[in-house]
């Protein structure tokens, strides 16, 4: 045992996100989502997997939580499907929906897990696509707001924390430069900053409007964060990390913490022509939520290295690995700008995300630093392909190892003055793994199915009685 522990009060966590475990799809008012429809594109997932069943949670919800209360879980974040409450994003309220995520706050409540509520994460209605092209028209932003604030009006009382978005760099590089996630546009550059910067105004928006509402509460976005390290000491290396970090990860940081944008970033993007228009209006919005923010939420996968490419170097546009062959997933960046080659200290994941523990406490020293904002690791985990043995048995220890690993370097950031509220793990339940299909396992409970169907049932891994034996010890027996 470890004298070291996590502060006293701390938040052990998992996670999810409605698309990609609860299924009904169709069912009790729900509308339709820009994901609903994207999946029905042929070649978009593996093996043409949807989230129309997923891991049914939506009819396994209380079997789930109470299998996170055995546990011992003290907060479980999951995301709310907006079609569930808006069916066409506005206007009528489907009350079904709103009930429906009542009954897990409850739940939750009542084996003392605290509830953490994701209220966006990647699932627009699809009517709002239609109507005016969803977030590319600035109409999304009072929609959001509006759906928002219902929700905090619905559970004001009994949800303390809140995150307005997930990955926004994700869904909206996937969504206009990668075609990869809906709308599926290719290399939309200016759209694409535009895109973000309305996501910016719905986040800001909804964090003023909170603190009307619930001024004890706790908001903030969560950001997937990943840290770089130059390839060497070559000052043009260097100066290329800057550069990534001004663009992949401060465009995005900045404007949660300090309500601005990065100004060489920014000085880049309008050499390039494809900068946001701000008002100045809007820049006073972006500053005002900023000073209210509570926390930085951070999804932690993996770091990058960073090295100088040249003009005619390579693009953004490589091959990316959703089919879990190692090697398959090729070198990107911006020409003139950088390029993440693979670091050859670390290891890596089938799916050749790099396996980097410490770049955790490096993501936390640098939020502390930078930021001096209180820390939710959101997200940490390993998309892996388990197997269940004859008698139900699922022997992950290269999960425990991984995770391990992470927390042991979480608690060494907490010891060194990061503070740090929660760490959510990805995911408590296998699930869909939106472009990989259902192979990619990452949670503590399997569930038997496949991109072909199964039993739905469900099975302790060896990481569910490990993670319990963490949290009794406050992270003393890692």
């Amino acid at each position: 045992m470890s004298q070291l522990t996590m502060p006293e009060g701390f938040l052990w966590g998992s996670a999810s996100a409605a698309y990609q475990i609860e299924g009904a799809h169709d069912l009790d008012g729900k509308g339709v989502s820009n994901w609903d429809e994207f999946v029905k594109i042929p070649g978009k997932t593996f093996k043409e997997t949807t989230g129309e069943v997923a891991v049914d949670h939506y009819h396994r919800f209380k079997e789930d939580i109470a299998l996170m209360a055995e546990m011992g879980l003290k907060t479980y974040r999951f995301s709310i499907a907006w079609t569930r409450i808006f069916p066409k994003g506005v206007g009528e309220v489907n009350q079904a929906g709103v009930d429906f995520y009542g009954k897990i706050i409850d739940e939750c409540l009542k084996y003392g897990i605290e509830p953490m509520v994701t209220l966006y994460h990647w699932d627009l209605p699809q009517a709002l696509e239609e109507a005016y092209g969803g977030w590319e028209n600035p109409q999304v932003i009072d929609a959001y707001v509006a759906y928002a604030t219902y929700l905090f009006h619905a559970y004001k009382g009994k949800v303390n924390y809140w995150i307005t978005m997930n990955e926004q760099n994700i869904f909206t590089y996937f969504g206009w430069m990668g075609a990869m996630h809906p709308p599926g546009k290719f290399n939309e550059e200016k759209t694409y900053y535009q895109v973000n910067h309305h996501a910016f105004l719905a986040h800001a928006k909804t964090v003023l409007a909170f603190k009307e509402i619930m001024p004890e509460g706790k908001i903030g976005a969560s950001f997937a964060y990943s840290p770089s390290y130059a390839i060497d000491s070559r000052p043009e290396n260097g100066m290329a990390k800057l550069d990534h970090d001004n663009l992949k990860s401060f465009w995005w940081m900045d404007v949660y913490a300090y309500g601005r944008y990065p100004k060489t970033a920014m000085r880049y993007l309008e050499k390039q022509g494809v900068a946001p228009t701000v008002t100045e209006e809007e820049s006073q919005t972006l500053l005002a939520a900023a000073k209210l923010v509570d926390f930085m939420g951070v999804n932690y996968y993996q770091t990058a290295t960073v090295e100088y490419n040249p003009l005619d170097g390579v693009t953004p546009f490589g091959e990316i690995n959703t089919t879990g062959k190692k090697g398959t997933g090729q070198v990107t960046g911006v020409p003139g700008v950088y390029k993440n080659p693979s670091n050859p200290y670390l290891e890596t994941t089938d799916w050749d995300w790099v396996i980097d523990p410490s770049g955790l406490r490096y993501a936390c020293k640098e939020i502390t630093s930078r930021y001096d904002l209180p820390i939710v690791i959101s997200e940490n985990g390993l998309g892996a392909f388990d197997q269940k043995t004859a008698d139900n048995k699922i022997h992950d220890d290269y999960r425990i190892a991984y995770l391990s690993a992470h927390l042991k370097e979480l608690r060494q950031a907490a010891d060194e003055g990061c503070e740090i509220w929660a760490y959510c793990t990805w995911s408590f339940t296998d699930l869909l793994s939106w472009l990989n299909g259902y192979q990619k396992r990452y949670g503590f409970i399997y569930v038997d199915r496949d991109e072909e169907g199964g039993t739905l049932d469900r099975y302790k891994k060896d990481s569910y009685y490990w993670y319990k034996e963490v949290i009794e010890t406050n992270g003393a027996s890692l």
